[in-house]
């Protein structure tokens, strides 16, 4: 087993970073030619999938995003806490926090258009994100 970190500093609610470079780069420096990687993002209020990163279908996302749990609804975490990010726990919480990619022949078993994102879903305007790479044979 192979285990890394990856920090993503992110700027605020909505950002989406594309880590397949570096979950790559983590599945070579593990040496696993056949397995699994599995990336997870601690935190509540981010969450990790794949998609194309191509801005079209990004803002696709975020505004499916806002449909699912808008801004301009009350939520009881906001009441209980007054922090304002209630739609940002549920939106983390439909996403998820992790995913698992095959790795054949020491590579992610990605599709052609399709990355690995880290999506910030936090109101606060800066985040450290702490990212993990399990790789496993």
């Amino acid at each position: 087993m192979f285990r890394t970190t990856i920090k993503v500093d992110t700027h605020g609610e909505g950002e989406i970073v594309d880590l397949t470079p570096r979950v790559a780069q983590a599945v070579a420096e593990s040496g696993v030619r056949e397995g699994l990687a599995n990336v997870f993002v601690a935190g509540s209020t981010a969450a990790v999938t794949t998609i194309e990163y191509e801005p079209g279908v990004l803002s696709d996302l975020s505004r499916a995003l806002s449909v699912i749990a808008p801004a301009d609804i009350p939520y009881a975490h906001d009441a209980a806490w007054g922090d304002g990010n209630g739609r940002s726990h549920v939106r983390a919480a439909i996403v998820g926090p992790s995913i698992s990619i095959p790795v054949i022949a020491g590579a992610l078993a990605c599709g052609t258009w399709q990355q690995i994102v880290l999506l910030e879903l936090d109101v606060r305007s800066r985040r450290e994100r702490t990212v993990y790479v399990t790789v496993t044979d």
